[in-house]
């Protein structure tokens, strides 16, 4: 096969290759022996893949109890004891402390407020599990909605000052939680996929990724809708509290 013309007119070929221009591609066709059309002018897009996509950024269980016990690590080191002329700060006083500094005025600290007193400590929020600051930023987020979870009775998504003291007190030892789906019960860490999606079970909640996938097109992945996505996530967490309900039920009988 000749050399072609070094003109640029870039063609995309039904091998999803980029060419120069047409002469390229039939010069490859030629070469290969294979059979190449012209798909478009243009350069190919780029054509995502249709296999389950990366998994949903999480907050295991590991990497709450992590940040749990360097919050308790930091507080710990504020202790001061009394002296023979001065009064010292104990464990709760330094919590209600700083419980009063963050809170807005309603006796209760919501995940943005329990986020900012976090991030009072450089250690306790450097968790880099993620090579991207982003994702990492968000992991901390998710992580202190872990923690608020451990300990919030009454499922307002806020902590009173008695459920704070419970969450940071070093003798109180997380519960491990456990997913459920279809009868099976996942450890932490667990992952299924359905189609495009990618779900992890973390801290006992299954998060999945928010793709959806056009096999006969193979237009890749794309966003599902909100809505969808809702719907699908609802359907996990109904296995989840049947199980829940079902263990509670047998530990009753028990």
């Amino acid at each position: 096969a000749e050399q072609c013309k070094p003109h640029k007119r870039p063609v995309c070929g039904s091998n999803g290759k980029t060419y120069l221009n047409h002469c390229e591609l039939h010069r490859d066709a030629c070469l290969t022996g294979s059979k190449i059309q012209v798909d478009y002018d243009g350069h190919c897009k780029e054509k995502k893949s249709v296999s389950p996509s990366a998994s949903p950024v999480v907050c295991y269980q590991s990497n709450r109890d992590e940040l749990r016990r360097r919050i308790i690590q930091w507080l710990e080191a504020e202790i001061i004891p009394d002296g023979w002329f001065s009064k010292g700060s104990n464990y709760s006083e330094i919590l209600d402390k700083y419980f009063k500094n963050f809170d807005n005025g309603d006796s209760r600290l919501d995940s943005s407020e329990f986020l900012k007193f976090v991030e009072q400590n450089e250690t306790a929020i450097n968790i880099t599990t993620y090579p991207d600051q982003e994702n990492n930023k968000l992991l901390r987020g998710l992580c202190v909605d872990a923690l608020i979870e451990l300990s919030d009775e009454n499922a307002d998504w806020k902590l009173s000052f008695q459920e704070f003291l419970k969450c940071l007190n070093p003798s109180f030892n997380p519960p491990e939680k456990k997913c459920a789906l279809e009868d099976e019960t996942y450890a932490d860490g667990a992952e299924t996929e359905v189609d495009c999606n990618r779900c992890v079970c973390a801290c006992g909640n299954w998060v999945c990724t928010a793709m959806t996938c056009d096999g006969k097109n193979q237009k890749g992945a794309q966003t599902q809708t909100e809505e969808e996505m809702t719907r699908y996530v609802q359907e996990l967490q109904k296995h989840q509290e049947t199980a829940e309900k079902t263990k509670r039920v047998s530990t009753k009988e028990i």
